[in-house]
């Protein structure tokens, strides 16, 4: 009997001894590393490129940098929202005009950009700019109808009202096309026509509109956990490196070497539907009193 039993410890003993080479206990969970959510809504045309695709690369030298892993997704402005509203929200979005509805969610950062500010306090602070501009095949001299590219959420309107042009408001790409075919002798258009003219190798005389420009793309702060991972992503953002190839993307920096290089007026990027479509009506009217009373600031 004890020779039995000890026959069945040995073999006990020798179980336990190879369940432990073949069948190793699980090692500790990895930690993690902490993801940051970028989103990128594009809410008015760019240059040319992709803006989610210049933040990729943002993200790959911040990454560099620390542990954190930056994950930039682009969505459109209507996925944004409804994301939103079914509790999901980024930990830094890129955005422009026209996405009022995460201003409850955005923390305060340091910057005076007063399209960024409510009360004093910059909730969005621009990384990128496009601007308004007046094309003509010829000269500036001679008469004849303007086509004002309208499109997005920005308000090319205020822009023409600022600047005391009139004419025809169309759809951005029905703008240009009518504009090349002699339709109209001039065109207020974007950053957007200088790429499509240089894409087609058309040579056009252009003068940037310094009234008025609302062709800001600016990033907001949305979590406090993670504030240190947002400032690092959102420091290699506004780094020169970076800043200096903006042009790559047709856009311009805002702020670079010190200098503000921003036209006179704007207006806060958080401005609601309701008031852009008010602001338009104004534009339409050229009651310029009162969109600098209601609506416009000066930069």
């Amino acid at each position: 009997m004890k020779k039995v039993l000890s026959i069945l410890s040995y073999v006990l003993c020798l179980a336990v001894v190879l369940s432990t080479v073949f069948f190793p206990k699980e090692k500790e969970s990895e930690v993690q590393p902490t993801v940051v959510r970028v989103w990128n809504v594009d809410t008015f045309e760019g240059g040319k490129g992709s803006r989610t695709a210049f933040l990729k690369k943002c993200a790959k030298i911040a990454q560099g940098k620390t542990s954190c892993r930056y994950l930039v997704t682009s969505y459109t402005k209507e996925g944004a929202i409804d994301a939103k509203q079914r509790g999901e929200v980024p930990d830094i979005l890129s955005f422009g005009i026209g996405l009022d509805v995460f201003l409850e969610n955005t923390l305060a950062l340091n910057g005076t950009f007063i399209g960024g500010q409510i009360d004093g306090k910059t909730y969005a602070v621009p990384w990128c700019r496009g601007g308004y501009y007046l094309f003509s095949l010829t000269d500036f001299e001679g008469e004849g109808e303007c086509a004002i590219s309208c499109g997005g959420d920005n308000l090319t309107e205020v822009s023409a009202a600022m600047s005391d042009i009139t004419g025809k408001c169309l759809p951005s790409l029905t703008a240009y096309v009518q504009f090349l075919n002699g339709e109209f002798a001039y065109l207020l258009g974007t950053q957007r026509d200088i790429c499509r003219f240089s894409a087609r190798g058309v040579s056009v005389q252009s003068k940037e509109l310094i009234a008025y420009n609302d062709l800001y793309q600016y990033c907001s702060v949305l979590t406090q956990d993670k504030w240190e991972e947002c400032r690092l992503f959102l420091e290699v953002l506004f780094s020169d490196e970076v800043q200096n190839t903006l042009d790559s993307i047709g856009m311009k920096s805002v702020f670079q070497d010190g200098k503000n290089d921003a036209t006179a007026y704007t207006t806060s990027v958080f401005l609601s539907d309701q008031a852009r479509g008010e602001l338009r009506s104004l534009a339409s009217k050229n009651e310029r009193d009162k969109m600098l009373a209601n609506f416009i600031k000066k930069v």
